[in-house]
């Protein structure tokens, strides 16, 4: 047993986690999936000028930007179809830069069909999409695939001329460097992870961040863990149910990678949905890479707008 594993905790579902979550938010990019959304507030100035059909088909349960200020290089983790990153963008201003990473190309087409729209808009361009597992932020996918097409796997031979590739791209090219974001933010996506991934998930976040830089993440977390029965269901997985963390464990989980001055800066009061007597509902948190800097930033004090997805 891992030393972050409870004894309560139930196993890893038996399905392939990666290609339910895939499936499920290739349709949501195709079509609206209400059931995705969490009600959440935002901004109503920094969404006047994206287009329908992102504030549509982006899903989420809470909003990290605001607490992101001029300036900074912010990452996007599971940045679908780019909502959050087009908000970041008007935050962080043209000495800013927005990353969004996605492995699903279908939501990563629909975050850039706008790209350049938006950035007329707004006056400049500082918006970057780019294809990667968020628990492996080292490894440029669209490299990746690159490389297959022109190096086709026939053989255990060829796998370990991949995997070889792979280590080297991540030391010399990797996706996202060492040190070099301000903030990391993410919206509903960390529980999506498969549980065997979700370590390095932290330990990533923490590597790319600048000292001093601060993870603002808005996920799912519950009551208790989850039953058997909500694990072993494919539905709840994608709905950001089955991989919800547990409530308790989800500020250690920074604290175990290195994060200090961790917070929660919203919490939601009634459970967005309950399931088997457990209950899930929206959080927002906060945690600072060596600690939190003198000069910290404070939190917008905007009016929101309530919305779903958008």
């Amino acid at each position: 047993m891992s030393p972050t594993q409870n004894p309560s905790q139930p196993q890893a579902p038996s399905y392939d986690v990666e290609q339910v979550v895939l499936q499920r938010y290739q349709d949501g990019a195709e079509q609206v999936q209400p059931s995705l959304c969490c009600p959440t507030d935002y901004d109503d100035r920094y969404l006047k000028l994206i287009p329908q059909e992102i504030l549509d088909k982006d899903y989420g349960c809470g909003d990290p930007s605001r607490y992101v200020e001029a300036g900074e290089t912010v990452l996007d983790l599971g940045s679908g179809a780019g909502k959050i990153c087009y908000i970041l963008s008007q935050k962080v201003g043209a000495d800013g830069s927005v990353i969004g990473v996605d492995f699903n190309d279908t939501m990563l087409a629909l975050a850039g069909k706008y790209q350049a729209e938006i950035a007329q808009k707004i006056g400049y361009q500082n918006v970057t999409f780019v294809k990667g597992k968020i628990q492996d932020l080292a490894l440029d996918l669209q490299l990746v695939q690159t490389w297959l097409r022109e190096h086709p796997i026939e053989d255990l031979e060829g796998l370990f001329k991949f995997e070889q590739w792979c280590d080297r791209l991540r030391r010399e090219q990797p996706l996202i460097a060492d040190n070099s974001i301000d903030v990391v933010v993410s919206n509903c996506v960390l529980n999506l992870v498969h549980p065997r991934d979700k370590q390095q998930l932290f330990q990533d976040i923490f590597r790319v961040l600048k000292p001093g830089g601060r993870a603002v993440i808005s996920d799912i977390v519950s009551d208790h863990y989850p039953t058997e029965t909500i694990l072993n269901d494919p539905d709840l997985w994608s709905g950001c149910i089955a991989g919800a963390f547990q409530e308790d464990d989800f500020p250690k989980r920074f604290e175990q990678v290195g994060f200090q001055d961790i917070e929660i800066l919203s919490r939601q009061a009634e459970p967005w949905q309950v399931v088997d007597g457990i209950e899930f509902r929206s959080l927002t948190l906060r945690a600072y890479k060596g600690g939190r800097p003198e000069s910290s930033e404070k939190t917008s004090s905007a009016s929101p707008k309530r919305s779903c997805c958008g």
